[in-house]
């Protein structure tokens, strides 16, 4: 049998389970609860809670993006382990916060979380729609993730539109019917996969290919040293731009919907308990960088379409293996991108109907809510698969660009929760001027000041407009701000 229909067996098979898990989660709950699909009833568990944490953070571009990058940009790459090592460290201090005002006030949105401390609609729908539309963006690394390794694994014969279709609609089909607990469940089993199969097959790239790390790092070191230095002459990035990299996904990280969520779906012990396990899970990450640096020298650019290719590449081209790891990397790279997706689809779906829908047609009942939350599932998942298929952004690129106006977040979720001198006005005109600046750079202007990562020159807009505004238009009365300050 060719090696590209065993890979293309075990990848359906991975499907196959998939689906079965996420679907059987949300059996014997109760399925028409709105609390129950939104946040699991509030009652995940350490286990479950860091699966899930993990598998929503590391997708498609741990398995293709960090590969891609240390192949193409070298030392810079190192920015995907260091903000991971600090960017859920904020999560351990205001999440317990953030839970304990979501179930005061039967919360489970970035949306509801900020229209209830500034009393303002407006806001909300607001948050609803730039979560919407960052959400999108980074589905579609995830769907760009998934119908690469179909198409490359099975030598072309799956073309992209059909990888990301099938893929992501398991996806949608269990995050439909099951809400997060479905998600939950799948990113167990999926995380426990790609954990063991990244670390199993990067290090058995890098010893095939150079013996070992030692060697593999003497040859690029003697070849091209600038490779693995940060701002020096023939390095790929400057200082400046590295830090901001790595200072706009620390910031944003816990902004994501999908991620501050996650603070209504467990109690303060086990969100604290999480954020100190959580590193462990990103030492999968490890492997993956190492295979992008052990293919520089042995793969050519000019053969690929693009770096994000590099692992399938080297394992189906360079290497030769046998078709089982063809399907164990399949499987392993769709397990990545799933567990991000189902958890994005799942947030956004209620951002959009909590922050906008319930915001125009108000006093809908919970059943209603339901109903339209799971079309919600369907409605994104389009939206992100036009982008997927016509767009043509790396994955690193896309990702980053989504953290870029997810970070706008940041000013108003820390005011609500410290500063009581923070009015709607205020947060609202910041939260425009930082989106508005971010997405100049990213989509209209060629290049930053200095580097600088665009999402950071929007936050910083956003801050001096904030705080600007804040001080010039009515205090909050002090009983809507001491709400969340200083919640028991």
């Amino acid at each position: 049998m060719p090696n590209w229909q065993i890979a293309l067996i075990m990848m359906v098979a991975y499907l196959v389970v998939a689906l079965i898990i996420g679907v059987a989660a949300g059996k014997g709950r109760d399925g028409g609860s709105l609390e129950e699909f939104a946040i699991a009833g509030g009652k995940l568990g350490l286990f479950v809670m860091w699966f899930l944490m993990g598998g929503a953070v590391f997708s498609a571009f741990s398995f293709l993006g960090a590969p891609g990058w240390a192949y193409s940009k070298g030392a810079p790459a190192l920015y995907i382990i260091t903000y991971t090592a600090f960017a859920i460290l904020p999560w351990y201090i205001i999440g317990p916060k953030i839970g304990k005002i979501g179930r005061k006030y039967n919360l489970y949105t970035v949306a509801a979380f900020m229209k209830g401390r500034y009393n303002s609609p407006i806001l909300g729908i607001l948050v609803g729609l730039i979560a919407l539309f960052a959400s999108v963006q980074y589905l579609a690394t995830q769907m760009t993730g998934m119908a690469h390794i179909f198409n490359i694994m099975t030598e072309g014969r799956i073309p992209f539109w059909l990888g990301a279709l099938v893929s992501y609609g398991i996806v949608v089909i269990y995050v439909a019917t099951g809400g997060l607990r479905a998600a939950a469940w799948s990113d167990v089993f999926q995380g426990l996969l790609m954990i063991i199969i990244s670390w199993v097959v990067g290090l058995s790239i890098v010893n095939q290919l150079h013996g070992g790390t030692t060697d593999m790092f003497a040859n690029i070191i003697k070849e091209q040293p600038e490779f693995l230095q940060i701002g020096k002459s023939g390095s790929t990035m400057d200082p400046t731009a590295y830090s901001t990299t790595i200072l706009v996904s620390v910031i944003g990280f816990i902004m994501w919907p999908h991620l501050f969520s996650k603070s209504y779906a467990s109690n303060s012990r086990t969100i604290k308990k999480t954020v100190l396990a959580y590193p462990i899970f990103a030492l999968f990450l490890v492997p993956l960088l190492l295979v992008g640096f052990a293919a520089k020298g042995v793969v050519d650019a000019g053969q690929l379409e693009n770096a994000d290719q590099v692992l399938p590449f080297l394992i189906t081209t360079v290497m030769n293996m046998p078709g089982w790891v063809y399907g164990l990397v399949g499987a392993g790279a769709l397990a990545a991108a799933m567990s991000t997706a189902d958890a994005i689809t799942h947030s956004a779906s209620l951002e959009v109907t909590d922050g906008v829908v319930k915001n125009i047609w108000k006093n809908l009942s919970d059943k209603k809510t339901l109903l339209i939350m799971r079309i919600g599932v369907f409605v994104i998942g389009a939206l992100a698969y036009y982008i997927t298929i016509f767009g043509g952004q790396g994955l690193i690129a896309l990702l980053l660009g989504a953290y870029g106006s997810i970070v706008q977040f940041a000013p108003g979720v820390y005011s609500a929760l410290y500063w009581r001198r923070a009015t709607a006005a205020g947060v609202i005109s910041g939260l425009l001027v930082g989106t508005v600046v971010n997405y100049y750079f990213q989509l209209v202007a060629a290049s930053t000041p200095f580097g600088i990562h665009a999402g950071i020159l929007g936050l910083m807009a956003n801050v001096v407009v904030m705080v600007t505004v804040c001080y010039l238009t009515k205090p909050q009365e002090a009983e809507d701000a001491k709400r969340y300050i200083d919640v028991a």
